[in-house]
């Protein structure tokens, strides 16, 4: 009986042993297959991602080609544009030098226009130099009104370009407290002559011709020049350089286009500080700034000034 039992679990432990046999065979074999198909799914993968991988690397090959184009194109781009810049830059200057050649030859047939409309007598030296003759008069004269003359009862004209100047110098004074007049202004030839005459017969012909000039060769006779008086001379023109007259007209005179003719020294006449001519506020500012006198300068830089005299 005890042999039997013991087969028996002999028996028992075999079937155990080989059903355990079996279970790890089962799972063996199920590991194998299983790492099998792993092993499938790498290589799957490695290939999958070496064509991935390739074909990343045609498309970045492809993508860098079409990169170098565009920059290759940015740079033919940017050189167009630089050269059309420079194309812009050149015709500006181009066109830069044709407006300035425009306004050259603007300026020019303006400058003309004026000369050709503008007497050339009015800046010419007349003082023992040029010659007005008998028939010269300006070419349209204004009477000076009654309130700016020292006689009333003596009329007095003007070349009619100077007026304005006149008026605003003679208002301007007021202003200021200066007393201005008008003593002498517009002179014909026949009129100075008989002048002339005049003083010649009271002071002999060598003292007259110190201070006063033969017919055609008076500044009066342009109609641009004038005598200035003021009170408290008993209507003489002598002693008008003490008068506060006087000063005020060497400070400001030039401002509306006049100059003194004859300062003291003059090679032509005795000091005469009544006598101013208006030669336009260009060529009076130029001679107030630099000290000059008009009959100082050179005939040829005093007609520079004769378009733009009445400006």
């Amino acid at each position: 009986m005890k042999h039997f039992v013991h087969e028996k679990n002999i028996e028992t432990a075999l079937e155990v042993a080989l059903a355990l046999v079996v279970v790890l065979l089962g799972g063996l074999v199920y590991s194998y297959i299983r790492i099998f198909s792993l092993v499938e799914e790498v290589e799957k993968l490695s290939s999958d991602f070496a064509s991935t991988t390739e074909m990343f690397a045609t498309d970045l090959v492809a993508f860098q080609d079409q990169l170098k184009s565009h920059s290759d194109a940015l740079t033919t781009l940017g050189a167009d544009l630089r050269s059309t810049t420079q194309n812009i830059v050149n015709v500006q200057s181009q066109l830069g030098g044709v407006e300035q050649t425009v306004g050259n030859i603007s300026g020019t047939v303006t400058t003309l226009e004026k000369l050709s409309k503008t007497d050339p007598e009015l800046l010419q030296k007349y003082s023992k130099v040029f010659f007005l003759n008998e028939h010269y008069t300006p070419e349209r004269v204004i009477e000076i009104s009654k309130e700016y003359l020292y006689s009333e009862n003596h009329p007095e004209v003007i070349h009619a370009g100077v007026w304005p100047n006149l008026q605003k110098l003679l208002v301007t004074a007021k202003s200021a407290g200066i007393t201005l007049y008008v003593s002498s202004a517009y002179r014909s030839f026949d009129e100075q002559k008989s002048l002339k005459s005049a003083y010649s017969v009271t002071y002999g012909q060598g003292t007259a011709n110190q201070f006063s000039a033969d017919q055609g060769y008076s500044e009066h006779q342009l109609g641009t020049a004038l005598d200035f008086i003021t009170t408290g001379l008993g209507g003489q023109l002598e002693g008008f350089d003490s008068t506060s007259a006087y000063q005020w007209l060497l400070a400001n005179a030039y401002r509306f286009g006049f100059t003194l003719s004859y300062p003291k020294g003059n090679a032509f006449y005795i000091f005469e500080p009544w006598h101013w001519r208006f030669v336009g506020t260009t060529l009076a500012s130029d001679l107030q700034n630099t000290g000059r006198h008009f009959y100082d300068l050179d005939q040829r830089e005093i007609d520079t000034h004769l378009p733009g005299i009445f400006d």
